[in-house]
């Protein structure tokens, strides 16, 4: 269904609901630096604030509202499913589960699946299975996993450990031993490594890293850099690993990033946009490398009929409405337009880059101008977008989003950029 007809569906004068932020932050832990914009409705890729105005959502929870807001196949499957069960232990079967699982299982290179609650949950657990088929296959005493700088794994202190940027370190320390960063789409410097390591006392027995580079800057992988490391997995037994939380689940115009590459991983984790903007997560392997035996690990909400029902209404539904290919073209509509507002401002654009419908226009490193103020002015021309690092700012809209959409959407930056250069 289309962006415009969910916000024709949607109530015109909602009754708007008073908002105090003072309270809002005496009673949340100041985790975000929160812009002064409390959401409390959206239909397709429009989304309402409590004073009534709307906006063009091109930030989708992070690349997370696959269908968009308040899409009819989601807002069915929510109410059946929590008028039916939400809720058991993995202790006993669960049909939802086994479902989700076959359908991802037959649309990808997985032959088994470990549910959980977010990304970082399911790449915590790519760790745990890495580190365990170290130890009782590789017969390694000191495993290494291999992340890239610029990368970003997660929140818990496993994954920002793995994540390649100090920022989301500091005054976390000690961190957790077992990594090593190395340049992405550098395959000398996963060679070097390989080679240092193995001369001491430690090996390298994992090689976790993104498609594409999403909180890094919307940085695609070079194929022959992705080749070549399936090459290295292949020759030494070292298991390939993709972060496809942010890439996966259609964002790129493909079902995979991995799909870009001309290669397959052992190993991959996906979240965000599985669930549609319901928690879920999911931790996925080749039987080889299924290592993990009963009780070994768990999560109490991971694969719970509710999650598992609705995930696999966005999974059908992408299938069934062919969202990919509109992916594929409001993608290259949105590259094609911001690329013409990169020429118009070339001393303040570097550059545009990005698969189907994540995005990233990287701002001249010479210039005081960042992304956050880019975000700030398409804000208050009525467009929310999001910064992937200091100087690129993100483009991750619903895989729903329409022609006209993406037309609005360029008109809003070619605003914002006005303002901002101005």
């Amino acid at each position: 269904m289309s962006s415009e007809t969910l916000v024709q569906q949607a109530t015109t004068n909602p009754e708007s609901n008073p908002f105090d932020a003072n309270s809002f932050d005496a009673a949340v832990m100041s985790t975000y630096g929160r812009f002064p914009l409390a959401l409390e409705r959206g239909a397709g890729c429009q989304v309402w604030d409590t004073e009534g105005r709307e906006y063009l959502d091109f930030v989708a929870g992070i690349a997370t509202c696959t269908l968009g807001h308040a899409h009819p196949a989601m807002v069915e499957m929510v109410t059946r499913q929590i008028q039916k069960l939400h809720h058991v232990s993995n202790l006993y079967y669960i049909p939802e589960q086994g479902e989700l699982a076959k359908w991802l299982v037959a649309h990808s290179c997985a032959d088994r699946v470990f549910f959980c609650n977010s990304g970082a949950e399911a790449n915590e657990g790519a760790i745990k299975l890495a580190r365990k088929y170290a130890h009782t296959v590789l017969d390694i005493d000191n495993p290494i996993i291999l992340t890239a700088q610029s990368s970003f794994h997660g929140r818990t202190l496993a994954t920002i450990t793995a994540t390649g940027q100090p920022k989301y370190q500091k005054n976390f320390d000690p961190l957790v031993p077992g990594f090593y960063y190395v340049p992405y789409n550098d395959i000398a410097a996963v060679e070097a490594a390989i080679s240092e390591l193995d001369e001491g006392n430690y090996r390298v027995a994992a090689i976790l890293v993104e498609p594409l580079q999403g909180e890094g800057g919307v940085r695609p992988g070079d194929v022959e850099y992705f080749q070549k490391l399936r090459q290295i997995c292949d020759d030494t037994g070292i298991l390939l690993i993709f972060d496809e939380v942010q890439v996966g689940m259609g964002r790129s115009g493909k079902l995979w990033g991995y799909e870009h590459l001309g290669v397959e991983p052992d190993v991959f984790t996906s979240a965000k946009g599985l669930g549609g903007g319901i928690p879920i997560g999911a931790l996925m392997s080749k039987k080889f490398c299924d290592v993990f035996q009963p009780g070994e690990h768990a999560s109490t909400f991971g694969g719970n009929p509710f999650a598992c029902a609705v995930a696999l209404t966005v999974c059908q539904t992408l299938e069934r409405e062919g969202i990919l290919a509109n992916v594929v073209e409001r993608g290259a509509q949105l590259r094609t337009g911001l690329q013409a507002i990169a020429a118009k401002y070339p001393d303040y654009i570097a550059e545009v880059r990005g698969w189907g419908l994540i995005n990233g226009m990287e701002l001249q490193a010479d210039i005081q101008l960042t992304a956050l103020d880019v975000v700030k002015a398409a804000m208050d021309e009525g467009l929310l977008l999001v910064p992937a690092g200091p100087k690129v700012v993100r483009f991750v809209p619903p895989l729903i989003v329409s022609e006209k959409d993406v037309e609005n959407a360029l008109q809003m930056v070619n605003k914002a950029m006005a303002a901002v250069t101005n």
